[in-house]
């Protein structure tokens, strides 16, 4: 039985294209700077989003930490969604190791509202963290997986530009953002001055993120991954994987979309209750009917019958459409989603 795995678009493997990549790799020490295929990655990734500079992580939660060593000293504040990424689930970070306090604002819709982040704009004081950062997260995750459009976005970086704050972004689903609204990448890199963007969320590389910003910054990031172990050395095997995911997967995201659009109604019409929005990209979030199974239950009788949910809570499910996922794929899905719940 072939499974079906929707857990996340973290789960895809490498096709035989990508495989032919990861073994033909011209590698280097790419710790001393002389990995060709690392830097010709980077040199793709500033390029994409419009900045000077780019370094290879690990993953997308190092690229977020570095990012955040980086903007704020110990003792400094950093303003980040309540349901984002770096606030939810990336371990506590930025405050074990980098001293950082976070302010959570509610980030409900995908983006905190200016007027939440001109609240923080507090006068000198010694009783307060001094706020210096704004975080970003599009697409939100836990928000649906929705992508938020370009003038609100640009709504906001200028009220935090206003205030003085500098502005990093979690893209580690950007180019579906990018998919949703048909922009460039610089259409929200622009306003900000650090992106992160991940490889394996979507674009089908085993590993990797990038960290892309001004040339002063990514210096100084590079020696925060070093102090956080995080310098590879012939990272070009992996690099090779970036560089494919990025010039031949983005062009497809679209399909994930309308993918993840076919589910929502299919699961609409076998009584589910889907999370509705206008923004929705690769990612379903719903729930079994009222007074039915629970979500960890659903998922066990999903697993059985060869399709992988995750439970986000006990009446929250998600489906995440990804490159390894086709469109019977779907139908299939469904079916035994609705055959589950009795």
């Amino acid at each position: 039985m072939r499974i079906i795995d929707l857990r996340s678009d973290t789960v895809t493997v490498p096709d035989a294209a990508m495989r032919r990549c990861l073994a033909a790799a011209e590698v280097g020490d790419d710790v001393f700077g002389e990995d060709p295929t690392v830097l010709r990655l980077e040199a793709l990734a500033a390029e994409l989003t419009g900045k000077p500079k780019a370094l290879f992580v690990t993953s997308g939660t190092q690229g977020n930490l570095v990012a955040l060593l980086t903007h704020c000293a110990r003792g400094e504040a950093a303003l980040v969604g309540r349901d984002s990424h770096i606030h939810y689930y990336e371990g506590g970070g930025l405050a074990v190791l980098g001293g950082i306090m976070p302010y959570a604002l509610d980030d409900s819709t995908g983006i905190p509202s200016p007027e939440a982040v001109e609240a923080q704009f507090l006068p000198a004081n010694v009783h307060y963290a001094p706020r210096r950062l704004l975080c970003l997260e599009n697409t939100h995750n836990r928000c649906g997986g929705l992508a938020v459009p370009p003038e609100r976005f640009l709504a906001v970086t200028a009220a935090a530009r206003n205030g003085g704050l500098s502005l990093h972004l979690d893209g580690a689903r950007l180019f579906n953002a990018c998919t949703r609204w048909a922009v460039a990448p610089t259409a929200y890199t622009a306003a900000v001055d650090s992106v992160q963007i991940c490889l394996s969320k979507g674009l089908g590389a085993p590993a990797g993120s990038l960290l892309c910003g001004a040339a002063e910054f990514v210096n100084t990031a590079r020696h925060w991954r070093k102090r956080l172990g995080g310098g590879l050395r012939q990272a070009g095997i992996l690099a090779a994987a970036g560089l494919d995911a990025l010039t031949r997967n983005r062009e497809r995201l679209g399909q994930d979309h309308e993918n993840a659009a076919r589910l929502a109604q299919q699961l609409t019409a076998a009584g589910l209750r889907v999370e509705e929005t206008p923004w929705r990209t690769n990612m379903v979030f719903f729930a079994p009917p009222a007074d039915s199974v629970t979500a960890p239950t659903l998922v066990e009788r999903c697993e059985a019958a060869g399709v992988r949910l995750l439970a986000m809570g006990p009446a929250r499910l998600r489906a995440v459409l990804h490159l390894d996922v086709h469109a019977a794929d779907v139908e299939r899905a469904a079916t035994v989603i609705a055959a589950a719940l009795g």
